[in-house]
Protein backbone atom coordinates (compact mmCIF):
# COMPACT_ATOMS: atom_id res chain seq x y z
CA UNK A 1 0.00 0.00 0.00
CA UNK A 2 1.21 3.18 -1.28
CA UNK A 3 1.77 5.47 2.22
CA UNK A 4 -0.32 8.12 0.08
CA UNK A 5 -3.35 6.10 0.60
CA UNK A 6 -2.87 5.04 3.87
CA UNK A 7 -2.72 8.68 4.70
CA UNK A 8 -6.22 9.20 3.08
CA UNK A 9 -7.91 6.65 5.33
CA UNK A 10 -5.99 7.85 8.31
CA UNK A 11 -8.79 9.12 10.81
CA UNK A 12 -7.81 11.03 13.74
CA UNK A 13 -8.43 9.92 17.51
CA UNK A 14 -12.02 11.05 18.57
CA UNK A 15 -10.80 13.23 21.16
CA UNK A 16 -8.56 14.96 18.54
CA UNK A 17 -10.92 15.78 16.04
CA UNK A 18 -13.12 19.12 15.65
CA UNK A 19 -16.18 19.20 17.20
CA UNK A 20 -19.53 19.19 15.36
CA UNK A 21 -21.38 22.33 14.55
CA UNK A 22 -24.00 23.00 17.30
CA UNK A 23 -27.66 22.16 16.06
CA UNK A 24 -28.95 25.65 14.76
CA UNK A 25 -32.02 26.09 17.09
CA UNK A 26 -35.62 25.70 15.17
CA UNK A 27 -37.20 28.96 14.88
CA UNK A 28 -39.73 30.53 13.08
CA UNK A 29 -42.34 34.04 12.44
CA UNK A 30 -45.95 33.03 11.90
CA UNK A 31 -47.34 35.95 9.82
CA UNK A 32 -50.28 35.85 7.35
CA UNK A 33 -49.66 34.34 3.97
CA UNK A 34 -48.64 36.58 1.17
CA UNK A 35 -48.81 35.83 -2.72
CA UNK A 36 -45.02 35.24 -2.44
CA UNK A 37 -45.74 31.96 -0.27
CA UNK A 38 -48.16 30.27 -2.60
CA UNK A 39 -45.21 28.07 -4.18
CA UNK A 40 -44.19 26.74 -0.79
CA UNK A 41 -47.63 26.29 0.10
CA UNK A 42 -48.34 23.98 -2.73
CA UNK A 43 -45.37 22.23 -2.25
CA UNK A 44 -46.30 21.16 1.49
CA UNK A 45 -50.07 19.82 0.47
CA UNK A 46 -48.90 18.25 -2.30
CA UNK A 47 -46.24 16.28 -0.67
CA UNK A 48 -49.22 14.99 1.44
CA UNK A 49 -51.08 14.37 -1.54
CA UNK A 50 -48.45 11.70 -2.97
CA UNK A 51 -47.40 10.32 0.48
CA UNK A 52 -50.23 9.86 2.73
CA UNK A 53 -53.97 10.04 3.74
CA UNK A 54 -54.42 12.87 5.82
CA UNK A 55 -56.01 14.69 2.67
CA UNK A 56 -58.14 12.53 0.18
CA UNK A 57 -56.67 14.70 -2.64
CA UNK A 58 -55.54 11.68 -5.22
CA UNK A 59 -54.54 14.81 -7.57
CA UNK A 60 -51.47 17.16 -6.67
CA UNK A 61 -52.74 20.69 -6.59
CA UNK A 62 -51.53 23.47 -9.25
CA UNK A 63 -50.45 26.72 -8.26
CA UNK A 64 -53.32 28.22 -10.19
CA UNK A 65 -55.38 26.49 -7.49
CA UNK A 66 -54.15 27.64 -4.69
CA UNK A 67 -54.06 31.25 -6.55
CA UNK A 68 -57.35 30.86 -6.95
CA UNK A 69 -57.74 29.41 -2.73
CA UNK A 70 -55.68 32.29 -1.49
CA UNK A 71 -57.41 35.29 -3.16
CA UNK A 72 -61.03 34.00 -2.52
CA UNK A 73 -60.29 33.58 1.76
CA UNK A 74 -58.11 37.19 1.61
CA UNK A 75 -61.40 38.26 -0.22
CA UNK A 76 -63.49 36.85 2.35
CA UNK A 77 -60.94 38.58 5.09
CA UNK A 78 -60.47 34.92 6.50
CA UNK A 79 -57.35 34.03 8.78
CA UNK A 80 -54.45 32.14 6.26
CA UNK A 81 -51.33 31.82 8.59
CA UNK A 82 -47.71 30.83 7.64
CA UNK A 83 -45.05 29.50 10.04
CA UNK A 84 -42.01 30.81 7.74
CA UNK A 85 -38.10 30.02 8.98
CA UNK A 86 -35.44 33.20 9.44
CA UNK A 87 -34.77 32.37 6.03
CA UNK A 88 -38.26 33.13 4.54
CA UNK A 89 -38.64 29.53 3.33
CA UNK A 90 -42.21 28.42 4.33
CA UNK A 91 -42.55 26.04 7.09
CA UNK A 92 -45.97 24.98 7.47
CA UNK A 93 -49.90 26.86 7.20
CA UNK A 94 -52.71 27.51 8.73
CA UNK A 95 -55.75 28.30 7.32
CA UNK A 96 -59.82 28.50 7.98
CA UNK A 97 -62.23 28.15 4.84
CA UNK A 98 -65.49 28.65 5.09
CA UNK A 99 -68.24 25.56 6.30
CA UNK A 100 -70.52 25.54 3.42
CA UNK A 101 -71.75 28.60 0.98
CA UNK A 102 -75.03 28.79 2.60
CA UNK A 103 -74.84 31.97 4.69
CA UNK A 104 -76.97 30.12 7.98
CA UNK A 105 -73.11 29.12 8.65
CA UNK A 106 -71.46 32.41 8.52
CA UNK A 107 -69.85 31.73 11.75
CA UNK A 108 -68.49 28.35 11.16
CA UNK A 109 -64.93 27.44 9.57
CA UNK A 110 -63.34 24.50 8.78
CA UNK A 111 -59.58 24.56 9.52
CA UNK A 112 -56.88 23.11 7.48
CA UNK A 113 -53.23 23.05 9.03
CA UNK A 114 -50.22 21.39 6.61
CA UNK A 115 -46.60 21.16 8.33
CA UNK A 116 -43.60 20.69 5.98
CA UNK A 117 -42.26 17.25 6.60
CA UNK A 118 -38.83 18.75 8.03
CA UNK A 119 -41.02 20.92 10.54
CA UNK A 120 -42.88 18.26 12.56
CA UNK A 121 -42.67 17.47 15.70
CA UNK A 122 -41.85 20.82 17.07
CA UNK A 123 -44.34 22.23 18.28
CA UNK A 124 -45.10 23.88 15.49
CA UNK A 125 -48.64 23.00 14.69
CA UNK A 126 -49.51 23.88 18.26
CA UNK A 127 -48.12 27.39 17.15
CA UNK A 128 -49.56 27.43 14.44
CA UNK A 129 -53.42 26.17 15.74
CA UNK A 130 -53.10 28.59 18.39
CA UNK A 131 -52.47 31.41 16.21
CA UNK A 132 -55.24 30.74 13.63
CA UNK A 133 -57.70 29.70 16.46
CA UNK A 134 -56.88 33.50 18.01
CA UNK A 135 -56.91 34.83 14.28
CA UNK A 136 -60.38 33.23 13.76
CA UNK A 137 -62.09 35.04 17.05
CA UNK A 138 -60.63 38.18 16.16
CA UNK A 139 -62.31 37.91 13.05
CA UNK A 140 -65.78 37.21 14.59
CA UNK A 141 -66.51 33.42 14.02
CA UNK A 142 -68.00 31.31 16.78
CA UNK A 143 -67.33 27.52 15.87
CA UNK A 144 -64.32 26.08 14.36
CA UNK A 145 -64.84 22.57 12.77
CA UNK A 146 -61.30 19.99 11.79
CA UNK A 147 -62.53 17.32 9.33
CA UNK A 148 -59.60 14.76 10.18
CA UNK A 149 -58.56 11.35 8.78
CA UNK A 150 -59.13 8.41 11.14
CA UNK A 151 -56.49 6.55 9.39
CA UNK A 152 -52.67 8.08 9.61
CA UNK A 153 -53.32 11.43 11.41
CA UNK A 154 -53.51 10.34 14.76
CA UNK A 155 -51.02 13.25 16.07
CA UNK A 156 -53.17 15.50 14.05
CA UNK A 157 -56.70 14.68 16.43
CA UNK A 158 -54.24 14.37 19.67
CA UNK A 159 -53.24 18.01 18.70
CA UNK A 160 -56.83 19.10 18.11
CA UNK A 161 -58.35 17.74 21.43
CA UNK A 162 -55.52 19.44 23.36
CA UNK A 163 -56.84 22.61 21.93
CA UNK A 164 -60.20 22.05 23.35
CA UNK A 165 -61.70 20.68 20.23
CA UNK A 166 -64.29 17.38 20.93
CA UNK A 167 -65.33 14.80 18.78
CA UNK A 168 -68.99 15.56 17.66
CA UNK A 169 -68.72 12.37 15.16
CA UNK A 170 -67.60 9.95 12.39
CA UNK A 171 -68.08 8.53 8.91
CA UNK A 172 -66.77 5.49 7.97
CA UNK A 173 -65.52 4.26 4.74
CA UNK A 174 -66.01 7.52 2.74
CA UNK A 175 -63.00 7.69 1.02
CA UNK A 176 -60.74 5.62 -0.94
CA UNK A 177 -57.23 6.00 -1.48
CA UNK A 178 -53.67 3.86 -1.95
CA UNK A 179 -56.08 0.93 -2.06
CA UNK A 180 -57.79 1.66 1.70
CA UNK A 181 -60.77 2.83 2.26
CA UNK A 182 -60.61 5.60 5.23
CA UNK A 183 -63.15 7.36 7.21
CA UNK A 184 -63.30 10.91 9.03
CA UNK A 185 -63.31 12.40 12.42
CA UNK A 186 -65.25 15.65 12.90
CA UNK A 187 -63.91 17.51 15.82
CA UNK A 188 -65.59 20.87 16.63
CA UNK A 189 -63.93 24.01 18.83
CA UNK A 190 -66.69 26.48 20.40
CA UNK A 191 -64.83 30.04 19.47
CA UNK A 192 -64.87 33.74 21.31
CA UNK A 193 -65.32 36.58 19.43
CA UNK A 194 -63.03 39.60 20.85
CA UNK A 195 -65.76 41.80 19.45
CA UNK A 196 -68.68 41.82 17.49
CA UNK A 197 -67.94 41.62 13.84
CA UNK A 198 -69.28 40.60 10.28
CA UNK A 199 -69.41 36.78 9.93
CA UNK A 200 -69.07 35.50 6.54
CA UNK A 201 -71.07 36.43 3.31
CA UNK A 202 -71.65 40.01 4.94
CA UNK A 203 -74.51 39.56 8.34
CA UNK A 204 -74.68 39.56 11.76
CA UNK A 205 -75.88 37.36 14.47
CA UNK A 206 -79.24 38.94 16.04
Amino acid sequence: MLEEEYQKRRRLPRHLRPAPEPERPFAYEIRPAETRDIADIREIYNYYVTNSVVTFDEKKWTHRQWAEKYAHIRKLGLPFLVAVSPSGQVLGYALVSPWSGKSSYRYTAENSIYLGPSATGKGLGRALLTALIEASEEFGLRQMVAVISDKGAEGSIALHEKMGFEEVGRMGRVGYKFGRWLGTVYLQKQLTPVKKKRGLFGRRAD
